[in-house]
């Protein structure tokens, strides 16, 4: 069933980029000659228009193929025919409709469950936070400079960028007045089990490598049911365990759910050093304005975009190791995790974190066929946009050559992303 739900959200991505493709195609008289929903040999197909419309075996990828895509062919319709500003309409308007699609997206997850505006909801005393004299129901709007709208963007912040010694600049708002401030993060020790859940419930949505519960055998979906005697319902009940019973060297005696299946573990918590502000931050959405919607439906999209140029960015730097990649096989993990995680709360909550995730996909998709790689869209754009700078086309075998590599390359890394989502789940 997830493998369906999985094709099911590939295609619909994949054929709103290619849809974008295929109407700016037609708009600026460029024939085209297949459009196709995924790659490898015809299932079915229908002409209409001059037009082949195929549905292809493989549920991943697709294409929308014009005439004289790759040569110059004098044939009225072709690609190179046009002037380069409309061909450079045409190979945007992919991405472009994945930033709409995500944008539609957006729309429906915010105006059914709201958004987590950044407020910070509790402040420890005597802790760096305290001294530079923020307090709780603040609300943060920056971050080194660094826009912050709603609360997920304090955390991917800190993700990309780890707190150290350095001071943090933050900017707040209290009773309409903006305040900036810098904050000397302390060296914190404590013990961790090394995992994450969801506010709301006691499933495991990550796992820190090699801290106990990684090591112990437990993975992410396991639903948390008891802590040594106290007995675990909610994600809540886990902080408040926690927070009466700070963890020590001390084994700690966890029983969890796995396939309506209770194990018991004894797991040793593991200290831990890092440097923190010590304060807590909103998380939880709540709901807005129909106006309020369109607005930080805008900002959803805008911040899926800037997190996926920085995790690119952090690949490219080594800061992401390459075995965190996740592939089709990877994908469809991550919607078996997120039904298995949500299906006790009925057909609308699985339902609302697909769409919450395919607006995920869909922006990310948007941004990686932009970026500069041969055979991609942004592969080509960089090709029109030198033409457009030159006022003459590059030579078009050369072209061809390098988006050639440029596919033998996606090719070997998509061997690799296979292999890695396969290992990852074995």
């Amino acid at each position: 069933m997830n493998i369906v739900i999985a094709v099911i959200i590939f295609s619909l991505i994949i054929i709103i980029h290619e849809l974008g493709h295929l109407l700016l195609a037609k708009k600026n008289g460029i024939t085209v000659t297949e459009f196709s929903v995924g790659m490898g040999p015809r299932i079915i197909s229908i002409d209409k228009g001059g037009t082949k419309y195929s549905l292809k075996a493989l549920p991943f990828g697709g294409s929308c193929m014009m005439l004289g895509e790759d040569e110059d062919i004098a044939e009225e319709g072709s690609f190179n025919s046009k002037g380069v500003w409309a061909r450079i309409s045409v190979i945007l308007a992919g991405p472009i409709f994945n930033f709409i699609l995500a944008f539609i997206l957006a729309l429906i997850v915010i105006g059914a469950v709201g958004i987590d505006f950044p407020t910070v909801n509790l402040v420890n005393d005597s802790s760096p936070i305290d001294e530079a004299g923020i307090k709780q129901g603040d609300t943060i709007t920056k971050i080194n400079g660094s826009a912050v709208g709603v609360g997920r963007e304090i955390d991917f912040y800190f993700q990309f960028n780890p707190l150290t010694e350095k001071p943090v600049e933050i900017t707040y708002k209290r009773d309409g007045k903006k305040n900036k401030v810098k904050v000397n993060p302390a060296l914190s020790e404590r013990y961790l089990l090394g995992f994450t859940y969801a506010p709301e419930k006691a499933d495991i949505i990550s796992l820190l490598k090699d801290y106990p519960f990684d090591n112990a055998g437990i993975k992410i979906g396991d639903k948390i049911t008891k802590i040594n005697d106290t007995n675990i319902i909610l994600g809540s009940d886990i902080s408040k365990y926690i927070k009466e019973n700070p963890l020590t060297q001390d084994d700690l005696s966890v029983t969890y759910i796995r396939d309506g299946k209770e194990n018991t573990i004894n797991v040793t918590p593991k200290k831990h050093s890092e440097y923190t502000l010590g304060w807590d931050y909103n998380l939880n959405r709540e709901k807005i304005s129909p106006l309020k919607v369109l607005k930080y439906s805008f900002h959803e999209v805008r911040f899926w975009i800037v997190n996926t140029v920085r995790s690119v960015s952090h690949l490219i730097k080594g800061k992401i190791g390459m075995d965190q990649i996740a592939g089709p096989v990877g994908v469809v993990k991550f919607m078996d995790d997120i039904y298995e995680g949500t299906k006790d709360y009925g057909f609308l909550a699985v339902l609302l974190e697909l769409i919450n995730f395919s607006l995920l996909l869909s922006a990310n998709l948007g941004v990686m066929n932009l970026l500069p790689i041969p055979a991609l869209d942004g592969g080509r754009l960089v090709f029109l946009l030198i033409e457009a700078i030159r006022g003459k086309p590059i030579d078009r075998e050369k072209e061809g050559i390098v988006h050639l590599i440029g596919i033998v390359a996606l090719m070997a890394l998509m061997v690799f992303v296979l292999f890695n989502d396969i290992r990852n789940i074995f």
